[in-house]
Order: C-alpha cells, then sequence, then structure tokens
C-alpha cells in the first residue's frame, strides 16, 4: 500500500474558471488548494471561454506552493470530452471530477487523460456525491494510482437523500462515514463538503471542527473568508505538536534503556500513539513547508 500523501489539503478553494479577476485574486488567498471550476460556477454558453482561460492561468503561474487543480463538467455531458482533453495537455496538479459513481467512470477518466498526454503529476479527484457512490466508495479508491483525493459533495448527497438540511448533518453521516472507511482503507486523502452560508461564521466553524473529529484532511470551500478560519481548524494545535514531540522522545528513550512500559502524563503509550503523533508531526511539517 503506497504511503499516505501529506500533502496539505486543509482548505480548498472553489473558484469560478469564468471570473479572470477572481483567478487573479487567488494567487493571494492563503489556501492550500485551489479548484478552478468549469461546471457548476459557469453558465452553459460560457463553458469553452472558462475552460480556456483556466487552463491559461494555470500555465502562466504565479501560485506558489498551491495546488491547482480544474474542475471539469460531469461525464456524459456536453462538454466533458473537450474538458478532458484540455485539461490533459494543460497539466495542473490534479482534475477534478463530479459525480464519479463507479470504478469504471475513474478508469474512463484515467484512459482519457492518457490519450490526452497527461503527464503522470495530474491526479484525479473524485467527487462523491451520490448514494451509489458511496456504496461503491472502496471500488472507486482502489480503481487508479492517479486517483488520490475524494472530494465530498454534501450539496448533491442531501438532494439524492430527500434530507433535511440540519447543522448536526445527521442525515448525510452514513455517507460520509463510508467514503472516510474507504480513503483510510487505501490511504487515500479525503476533504469534506461545502458550508453554504458565509455570513454564519459560528455554523462554519462547527462544521470545520466535526469535520476534524470524522478524519476528514480538510474541507472544500466556497468563498475566500472561510480560508483562514478552515486553515486553523485542520492544523494541529500547539499543545498537540507539544504532547506528541514527548509521546516520540519517550518511547525511543525507553527503547534505547530496553524498557517494555512508556507512560507520558500518566497514561501508557503504545505503538498506536507512537503511530498517532509521528503523523501529527509529520502533518505538522507539511503545512510549515507549504506556507514556506
Amino acid at each position: 500500500m503506497a504511503a499516505p500523501d501529506l500533502r496539505p489539503r486543509r482548505s480548498v478553494l472553489y473558484m469560478p474558471a469564468a471570473n479572470e479577476r477572481a483567478l487573479e485574486k487567488a494567487k493571494a488567498i492563503p489556501a492550500d488548494a485551489l479548484i478552478f471550476d468549469l461546471e457548476d460556477a459557469v453558465a452553459p454558453d460560457a463553458k469553452s471561454e472558462a475552460r480556456e482561460r483556466a487552463c491559461a492561468m494555470f500555465a502562466a503561474g504565479g501560485y506558489g506552493r498551491r495546488e491547482i487543480t480544474i474542475r471539469a463538467n460531469g461525464i456524459g455531458t456536453p462538454w466533458h470530452d473537450d474538458d478532458v482533453a484540455a485539461i490533459a495537455k494543460a497539466g495542473p496538479d490534479a482534475i477534478v471530477v463530479p459525480k464519479i459513481n463507479s470504478a469504471a467512470d475513474v478508469r474512463a477518466v484515467e484512459s482519457a487523460l492518457e490519450r490526452h498526454g497527461a503527464p503522470d503529476r495530474t491526479r484525479i479527484w473524485a467527487m462523491l456525491e451520490t448514494p451509489v457512490a458511496m456504496l461503491h466508495a472502496e471500488e472507486i479508491c482502489g480503481a487508479s494510482e492517479r486517483l488520490n483525493v475524494l472530494v465530498m459533495g454534501t450539496n448533491d448527497l442531501a438532494k439524492e437523500l430527500h434530507a433535511q438540511r440540519v447543522p448536526s448533518r445527521d442525515p448525510l453521516l452514513g455517507g460520509l462515514y463510508l467514503s472516510l472507511l474507504a480513503a483510510r482503507a487505501t490511504d487515500k486523502v479525503i476533504v469534506d463538503g461545502v458550508f453554504n452560508d458565509i455570513k454564519d461564521e459560528s455554523g462554519f466553524a462547527a462544521e470545520c471542527r466535526q469535520g476534524r473529529q470524522l478524519g476528514m484532511d480538510g474541507k472544500t470551500l466556497i468563498h475566500p473568508s472561510q480560508v483562514e478560519p478552515c486553515n486553523e481548524a485542520f492544523s494541529p494545535e500547539a499543545d498537540e505538536v507539544e504532547l506528541a514531540g514527548r509521546i516520540i522522545a519517550a518511547f525511543e528513550e525507553a527503547e534505547r534503556e530496553g524498557r517494555g512500559v512508556v507512560t507520558v502524563d500518566g497514561r501508557m503509550i503504545e505503538n498506536l500513539h507512537v503511530d498517532e503523533a509521528r503523523r501529527v508531526l509529520a502533518i505538522h511539517e507539511a503545512i510549515a513547508v507549504a506556507e514556506g
């Protein structure tokens, strides 16, 4: 099994590809990743122009260490094939594909990318947005080595479930749990869905906390004002980093001394705690590198 991908994806911001000013502004937004959106944010008669602009803006650069992805229109739409061909030629960090429902969908996107000459660096981010996708999440995750990120489409999932939109997100948790299990079983990254009310700061903070508690690696965002609180929510806190360092130090000292019992702050430390501590430090270090 591949090593976990620890590149920070705490904040993943959608940017409308039809809006050149917005794409330019994104160069100064401290998001870990950007999605140049050709789908929901673009009217049908502007799709071709938006596609050209997204690819040109990526090629022009200026986004620093930010991960740049482009969201294509979905499989079966009139724009999908042209989107995939153009994105493959542009070679961004990833193509984001909405409404992936099966392993066959992933393989079709992979085949099209390779047919159009996409570099190896261009990965697939699969959006899981439907009940059938949740039920086949593990198959989807295992369909391609190019696929490295799951993106949860919680708005569409709520619609498909006929669910009420409640702050607890209880109606969505079954699907989120299935997707998380699949991601962790296959060492994929998984990012949570969007929060729609940009004025509800406390509600957004609560949903970020919930996502992190569930095990999400980050969250997709619809507005730049959500980026910094999201980065904070999905970063290890100072006390977590400090404790992780002490756990590793105590474990290594016990190993050198041949002791079989390790305690930190009165708690027994086992290998699983050391593994968790090492992951916290690895994420902390990866964030430090990404932020320069």
